[in-house]
């Protein structure tokens, strides 16, 4: 690394937001729908048999990215912890949801009925998978995603 690139360096772990490009004090984006998830369900709404796994047919999901832009939803049955994975085009809310709808389509009738999403855009269509799919479909806190499903214990 040169100089300028060091020096560079050292300047910017100065910089009280520690960016390269700054912000105003009123800059905000509070009320703008970006990056948010309409009519979104919490976690902490879900019915009681949900949480116990004493009842078959409630799923969790999370959306994993891998090399070359591919990626896979995977879906974890709570009470048997049996899981599906299914392969999605983009993680765009369009092939996410489309994918989902797919293999929910596929399984016997009853064998999914709720869906615990971690907090992820590529589900903002949850009302076309519900339509679809007749899955209550509820998220995670916003800022803690993973801690819903790491506290929970093992069926067993």
């Amino acid at each position: 690394m040169n100089r300028m690139g060091v020096l560079k360096k050292e300047l910017l772990a100065h910089l009280r937001s520690r960016r390269i490009m700054r912000r105003g004090r009123t800059a905000t984006t509070a009320g703008q729908t970006r990056g948010q998830i309409i009519g979104a369900i919490s976690i902490r709404d879900r019915p009681a048999e949900i949480e116990d796994r004493a009842v078959p047919g409630h799923w969790e999901g999370d959306l994993l990215s891998g090399s070359k832009n591919s990626h896979i939803a995977t879906l974890v049955e709570r009470r048997s912890r049996f899981v599906m994975l299914v392969k999605v085009k983009g993680k765009d809310s369009d092939s996410v949801v489309g994918a989902l709808i797919h293999q929910v389509q596929n399984l016997p009738n009853g064998l999914m009925t709720s869906l615990t999403w971690h907090r992820g855009i590529e589900l903002a269509y949850h009302h076309k998978f519900t339509v679809a799919t007749d899955v209550s479909v509820y998220f995670c806190d916003p800022q803690s995603p993973l801690s819903a499903f790491a506290s929970q214990k093992p069926a067993g």
